[in-house]
């Protein structure tokens, strides 16, 4: 088996910024309790003519130019979405189709919030084991079109937005761990060489309601707050923990977490009970983003990559949950 890695990143959002204060001429709100409440202060919202395939597609092309390959080089393409309108064909199918991308292997991924981290897996799992050699993995959602704009416990979460990595072969990676996700990744030296670390992953269907779309002839995005809040702070350490161990780190080795943005307060809860270093990067991009679904994790890698605020080579957390119950992280190196 080869290695894999994280090879390049890609992200895009749309124009438009809806403000928290705004939003308190839409519904009864403010500035101030959907800041204390969720930490958010502005997201994004895609025009009416802006699809998911637009946002995947344009995320996607970006990642592919950082990464210097040709659409040939492509083998296969994820899409992780919730809210693509079109079934068939998959949005993955229209995205390799608008970048010229002329044989992959296409298809769409529905696992909510956690469909990113996800898909991400699946690839690195395909690229072990020489399905492919590289590989394309979006996250792209338009929540706008599923969100019930009367509801403030929800409307104020949501935001549209894309954000992609192509995922790359790494031969001879020493260590890399197994292509089922119960191996080591050999340190923090592993993880620079092979890359991506051997996820943690499942599901809880006794919560499946907890975080869903309700599917009537206009889905709305719905979910039980609070539940959401006990089960992510009382959970969610453990499964990070466990990414750690599997990509033989600990979390004091880790240069930067980035989590599902779906609020600050559950981030923080969060990291605060993983004695993480004092200098360690931590994706907030929830603040500006809002929660982007499985475009969150992505968007937010991208940005801080982008930044230059977690060095090339130097291992990170991505940790996302999300409708099904769902769960899947794994500890990448920074391209």
């Amino acid at each position: 088996m080869s290695g894999s890695r994280i090879a390049a990143l890609g992200h895009y959002q749309p124009s438009r910024v809806l403000t928290n204060d705004e939003l308190s001429t839409m519904v009864d709100t403010s500035d101030e309790w959907i800041r204390r409440r969720t930490g958010i202060a502005t997201r994004r919202i895609a025009a009416p003519d802006e699809s998911v395939t637009d946002m995947a597609a344009a995320a996607a092309g970006k990642a592919l130019a950082s990464a210097g390959l040709r659409p040939s080089d492509i083998g296969l393409i994820t899409v992780a979405t919730c809210t693509a309108i079109d079934r068939c064909p998959s949005t993955a199918a229209q995205v390799a189709a608008r970048l010229g991308i002329p044989s992959a292997v296409a298809y769409d991924l529905n696992n909510g919030c956690a469909g990113f981290t996800t898909a991400l897996a699946g690839a690195d799992h395909a690229v072990r084991a020489g399905a492919a050699r590289h590989a394309l993995v979006i996250g792209a959602e338009k929540m706008s079109d599923v969100t019930d704009w009367t509801d403030r416990s929800t409307c104020v979460l949501l935001g549209d937005g894309a954000g992609a990595a192509v995922v790359s072969a790494v031969e001879n990676a020493d260590g890399a761990g197994d292509a089922g996700g119960t191996g080591g990744a050999g340190g923090v030296e592993g993880a620079g060489r092979a890359g991506i670390g051997p996820v943690v992953w499942g599901s809880d269907p006794t919560r499946a309601d907890a975080v869903r779309l309700v599917d009537d002839w206009h889905p709305h995005f719905a979910q039980e707050g609070q539940s959401v809040f006990r089960w992510a702070t009382g959970e969610l350490p453990a499964i990070a923990r466990e990414a750690c161990r599997r990509a033989g780190l600990t979390p004091a080795d880790l240069a930067g977490v980035v989590t599902h943005q779906a609020n600050l307060r559950i981030i923080e809860a969060v990291l605060r009970q993983l004695d993480l270093r004092d200098d360690v990067v931590i994706a907030q991009d929830v603040v500006e983003s809002g929660n982007t679904s499985a475009a969150s994790v992505p968007l937010a890698l991208s940005k801080l990559t982008e930044r230059g605020d977690i060095p090339s080579g130097a291992p990170v957390l991505l940790l996302a949950f999300g409708g099904g119950l769902s769960w899947a992280g794994q500890v990448v190196a920074c391209p």
